[in-house]
């Protein structure tokens, strides 16, 4: 009984401390996404060089996710993760010292490397607790996406105060202290390592399954759309509607902070009614504000026997913060959502399978910002990376109907079975 407590307090602890752990790597993580506004002017940068330069951190926190994964379960998550933290402070000050545009993107890369923490922290606080509160766990432990919430509030302040060469020596603090709190206040647990001598080639077969190539697309849109948003709101807000950047942040945080906080709920939510019912619904709330947010700013003219009358079709600020707030929420759940489906699939091997789903959110998250910058150039049109979005949640949302719910049972047939037995034949 006593042991059973102490091991009790033990995960809680873990999980307390992993999440504010990851919510500081992700501040860091989507610290272009406020920095690159100003950077974007000094380097007189289009469109599309500001999607690569906000891009970069996330290709490498992406690519990282699956060695990351591969080493928590077989080293364990404190020693995997305290390392990552401490190695990212370095990359972080030199930030601040930057003066071309390749000496960014080079540097972006190495502090990307914070956002690989998910595939550490993921397995490892899911194996202290009991399979009815991994869901939970997880989706706890995930709300640390609300880091590119908490990035928006402190760094615009500390921009505006100090300049934007001050945000990145602040955040290297931030880790060091970060990564110190870590390690004193998590544990290690030999049990949960996985003793498996396979390659990492041979554990990258797990690519081959279907189920793991639909959940890395659900992922893709849920976490890799969420994080493309995140790092594009900003100066989205600051084009379309002439914001200021400490409001235009802001408002931007109604979508970012949602998308992160509630990933929690959704953890409850996944384990008692199901990943799969979590995330059809996510898909289809996704797919109808996307659809709206998609519409331009539009001005047409129609004749009239009283003569022409020209007329505006758009969303206010106002109604586009409240879809996005909407669209985060949605988002959050499906992270967790997601992940609940591996933890029941995959119970042995979490770690490989969330680094590898991690690893296909995290790509998108990689490109999506990238395509919205060329889509931006090429059109004119800065809702057009709400079509691109719209395109792909409608590709998920078919994949979903074809493999799961056209298996699911009708409710009314299933009804008529169970009342005239005699028509199961």
């Amino acid at each position: 009984m006593q042991s059973d407590l102490i091991q009790q307090r033990k995960a809680w602890s873990v999980l307390i401390v992993s999440t504010l752990a990851f919510t500081v790597c992700f501040m860091v993580w989507m610290m272009f996404g406020v920095i690159g506004i100003p950077i974007k002017k000094i380097l007189n940068l289009n469109a599309t060089q500001f999607g690569l330069l906000m891009a970069m951190p996330v290709l490498t926190g992406s690519l990282v996710r699956v060695p990351l994964g591969i080493w928590t379960d077989r080293y364990g998550g404190r020693i995997v993760m305290t390392v990552l933290m401490v190695i990212t402070v370095p990359a972080i000050w030199l930030m601040s010292y930057a003066t071309a545009y390749w000496q960014f993107l080079v540097i972006g890369l190495f502090v990307g490397l914070a956002g690989g923490s998910f595939s550490v922290g993921t397995p490892y606080v899911a194996r202290w607790f009991p399979k009815g509160q991994q869901g939970m766990a997880m989706g706890v432990y995930g709300a640390g996406n609300s880091g590119s919430a908490v990035n928006k509030f402190v760094a615009p302040v500390i921009l505006v105060a100090f300049g934007w060469a001050a945000v990145p020596q602040v955040y290297a603090a931030i880790m060091a202290g970060a990564a110190l709190l870590f390690w004193f206040f998590s544990y290690s647990e030999p049990s949960h390592r996985v003793s498996s001598k396979a390659t990492f080639k041979e554990q990258l077969e797990a690519l081959k399954d279907p189920q793991v190539l639909k959940y890395c697309q659900y992922y893709s849109i849920v976490f890799g759309g969420y994080v493309a948003l995140a790092l594009w709101m900003v100066q989205y807000y600051i084009g379309e509607y002439g914001l200021d950047i400490r409001v235009a942040a802001l408002l931007a945080a109604c979508f970012s902070l949602p998308g992160g906080v509630l990933r929690a709920v959704g953890g409850v939510l996944s384990d008692k009614y199901g990943a799969h019912s979590i995330t059809w619904w996510v898909l289809w709330v996704s797919w109808i504000c996307l659809f709206l947010l998609s519409y331009p700013q539009t001005d047409f003219t129609i004749l009239t026997v009283n003569g022409p009358k020209t007329f505006a079709i758009g969303l206010n600020v106002y109604a586009f913060t409240g879809l996005m707030f909407i669209l985060g929420i949605a988002f959050a759940f499906g992270k967790a959502s997601v992940f609940k489906y591996i933890a029941d699939d995959y119970p042995h091997n979490i770690g490989v399978i969330s680094g590898i789903v991690g690893l296909a959110g995290g790509l998108g998250g990689f490109v999506l910002p990238i395509i919205f910058g060329a889509l931006l150039d090429l059109t004119g049109i800065r809702s057009s990376a709400f079509m691109l979005m719209y395109g792909v949640v409608w590709v998920s949302l078919i994949w979903m109907y074809w493999t799961e719910v056209r298996k699911t049972p009708v409710m009314g047939q299933a009804h008529v079975e169970l009342s005239q037995p005699g028509l199961r034949a």
